[in-house]
């Protein structure tokens, strides 16, 4: 179905119905798009609706049971992604309410390997998966160095939507990515690049792919905005409120996604990948996320999602969860 660029105005006090106080796959690719204007994209204008299903989070938690009783999920499964015998675990999972350029602090992720799957912790969390077409939002703090030991892994620090792959090369899957790598990966070079996918299926053995990507060379340290629009047939990726890239309708997410943040180590080998540096050192990487966001039906630019942010923070809103669930409710694991 088609859904118009929509101008949001005045509609959050209609929207709010809950208000609390307070892997992924490998991303090399078949198929490279090419969209990278330099310019923000003008919605067409409309009239709003007079209800929107939204949901935000500004991740103000004074612990991990009030993060999971906001529907929030870590990952403890074992397993692909990342370094073969590796954790995930909610150890690396904190919050932050003193982190500079936040209003109610950050949730931060922390990821751990000296190379071994022994001695590999990666971390994930994940919301409910009732998110398809509409705008996806989150304001993430990328890193070029660990916090402390050796530099050169390769690591993958994300924001991305997944669906569950009921079967190899399911024709229903449905999953799009952002992903930093600040050391290189994927056979590229070592030099830091963002990678955005958008996946139509895939199986891990053999290792068989069908997917759109596109890959911009150069450093994202610091805090991003990420905004992903699904609407009109067409996956689009925006950084900073700049296009970024645009994807076909052949990867369109055909089935519901849950909204997900992971940050780990990728094996050697990996569709050419160089895998973890070669150090027995214990070394740390860590990902901040201010705030995520979503809205159900349009697609709408970067700065009216900063609008709607700042009304909400406005009110003092630190959470908002009215996107329904599917009916019955759809299962929501937390791991591939």
């Amino acid at each position: 179905m088609g859904h118009q660029r929509l101008f949001l105005t005045s509609i959050l006090s209609a929207s709010i119905a809950f208000v609390g106080c307070d892997s992924k796959t490998d991303s090399s690719s078949q198929q490279a798009a090419s969209v990278v204007p330099a310019a923000s994209p003008t919605p067409s204008s409309g009239a709003a609706p007079a209800t929107a299903a939204v949901f935000f989070d500004d991740f103000n938690y004074p612990d991990l049971a009030a993060f999971h009783n906001n529907g929030w999920k870590v990952r403890t499964e074992t397993g692909h992604p990342g370094i073969k015998g590796a954790t995930w675990s909610a150890e690396g999972i904190s919050f932050h309410a003193d982190i500079p350029e936040t209003e109610a602090g950050a949730v931060r992720m922390s990821s751990v390997t000296n190379g071994t799957g022994e001695k590999t912790r990666h971390t994930q969390f994940c919301h409910a998966r009732k998110y398809r077409e509409g705008t996806y939002a989150a304001r993430v703090f990328f890193r070029d160095e660990p916090s402390y030991g050796p530099d050169g892994d390769e690591v993958i620090q994300t924001m991305y939507a997944i669906s569950p792959l009921k079967a190899p090369m399911d024709k229903n899957y449905s999953e799009t990515d952002f992903e930093y790598l600040p050391n290189g990966g994927w056979g590229e070079n070592a030099r830091p690049a963002m990678w955005t996918t958008s996946w139509d299926t895939f199986q891990l053995e053999p290792w068989t792919k069908v997917n759109e990507f596109t890959r911009q060379e150069g450093s994202y340290a610091g805090w991003r905005t990420l905004v992903l629009t699904i609407a009109d047939n067409k996956v689009t990726y925006y950084v900073d409120g700049k296009l970024f890239s645009e994807h076909t309708s052949a990867v369109y997410p055909e089935d519901f996604m849950s909204i997900n943040f992971n940050l780990w180590f990728m094996p050697k080998g990996a569709d050419g990948s160089l895998g973890p540096v070669d150090s027995p050192e214990m070394r740390e990487y860590q990902e901040d996320i201010d705030w995520v966001f979503f809205q159900e039906g349009v697609a709408i630019s970067t700065a009216e999602v900063e609008a709607q942010i700042a009304e909400l923070r406005g009110k003092k809103v630190a959470y908002v969860d009215n996107v329904k669930e599917q009916n019955p409710v759809l299962p929501s694991p937390c791991g591939l």
